[in-house]
């Protein structure tokens, strides 16, 4: 999605020497934020997040630079992470998402907005975001929804940027536990960042998980500044790439034909 700062926060600008330089309070930040949700993750998260955050090795302690998680995913699959300093917009995501390149807002939250922060900071968008970027079905789609969006109109963007929300954001996924069944489980990028909506996606009976369909999802509008409603569940990782194979652009037009859900309907139904 965007990356922007309010006026609450500021981007942190990248110096002379190619690096990133933060406070101790915001490595402290980083650290208290990683020691809430690591054991959680565990608990909750698709195990191919789980295997994508081994492989990435973040640090505990202190805030990466996003050049050190580029390395890895270069060498893995060719995508790197790059700081922006500011307000982007749609064309810029999904360009960048097009060519490989994840964007990722600069700052840290505070302690004011430990649990939830409307606007995507450095540990929403790392420790989020990249451990499922190892994954090749995830990493392909999202390069698939940047080419799409890069080549799309202005007045498009938003219907596509409901299928990336709904998918890499907040999406959860069936997987087989340990007892042979099938178990819905967090997988979005948004649920693995929040020490709170994490176990609400996962567990909470106020939310409806839904099947996934994508005009459904395409007509389903959301908002950044509440636990979800809604999740939408992906059968496998598989349906990823056959969401890719779709003609995209068909089904926004006709999602825009059906016209969007009365999101005080979805909420009431969500109660």
């Amino acid at each position: 999605m965007p990356r922007y700062t309010s006026d609450q926060y500021k981007a942190k600008q990248v110096g002379a020497d190619g690096l990133i330089h933060y406070t101790s309070d915001e490595h402290d930040m980083w650290a208290e934020l990683y020691q809430a949700q690591i054991s959680l993750v565990n608990r909750h998260m698709v195990k191919e997040y789980i295997e994508g955050l081994a492989h990435i090795d973040l640090p505990s302690h202190r805030i990466p630079q996003c050049s050190e998680i580029s390395k890895k995913l270069k060498k893995l699959n060719g995508w790197q992470v790059e700081p922006v300093p500011a307000l982007i917009g749609y064309k810029r995501f999904f360009t960048m998402l097009a060519n490989k390149h994840f964007p990722a807002a600069s700052f840290i939250r505070n302690k004011d907005d430990f649990a939830y922060v409307k606007e995507p900071d450095i540990f929403h968008e790392i420790f989020g975001h990249t451990p499922l970027l190892t994954h090749p079905q995830v990493a392909q789609f999202s390069q698939v929804i940047g080419k799409l969006g890069s080549n799309m109109s202005a007045e498009n963007h938003p219907w596509l940027a409901r299928l990336y929300w709904f998918t890499i954001e907040f999406g959860l996924i069936k997987q087989t536990d340990t007892h042979n069944n099938n178990a819905v489980v967090p997988m979005g990028s948004g649920l693995a960042s929040s020490p709170t909506e994490l176990v609400y996606a996962s567990s909470s009976a106020i939310p409806r998980r839904k099947l996934f369909d994508v005009i459904d999802l395409l007509t389903t509008p959301y908002r950044i500044d509440i636990k979800q409603p809604i999740y939408y569940v992906l059968e496998s990782f598989d349906q990823l790439t056959d969401i890719s194979q779709r003609d995209l652009f068909d089904d926004i037009k006709q999602a825009q034909c059906v016209g969007l859900q009365d999101p005080h309907h979805l909420l009431a139904q969500a109660c």
